[in-house]
């Protein structure tokens, strides 16, 4: 699957983003996704998760600095999964990207770091001015 990040971009401390990660080549239902950032200087850094348990049953999980700013979901009829980011601090700036895993059992023990993903995007800078 190749996986195609966007909607970065530069925006004032408070102000609100959308990322969108289109996934080609597979369904992104197929996989268990994920968003990650760097900062310039850092390492990079598990931002939100999405698990799917079959049907339409799917988990969520967040960095607990950003629990209640950020939101992951999926839209599988537009094989997209989103990031809706608000609130939006300094720190935040990043370059973000998505990422997805197969289903092979890695991904519900390891899922804030970079090893149970097999597929990634190229990244899209969010800039957050103060």
């Amino acid at each position: 699957v190749q996986l195609q990040a966007s909607g970065g971009g530069l925006v004032q401390a408070g102000g609100s983003l959308r990322l969108s990660c289109v996934a080609s080549g597979r369904t992104v239902a197929d996989y268990h996704m994920g968003w990650f950032r760097q900062a310039p200087g850092k390492e990079r850094e598990f931002v939100a998760g999405l698990r799917w348990s079959g049907g339409s049953t799917s988990y969520t999980y967040y960095a607990d600095s950003l629990q209640g700013r950020f939101i992951i979901s999926r839209d599988n009829t537009k094989n997209t999964m989103y990031l809706q980011m608000i609130s939006l601090k300094p720190e935040d700036t990043a370059v973000y990207y998505c990422a997805a895993a197969k289903d092979d059992g890695r991904y519900v023990n390891d899922y804030k770091t970079s090893r149970p993903y097999d597929y990634w995007g190229q990244g899209t800078q969010v800039t957050v001015s103060s």
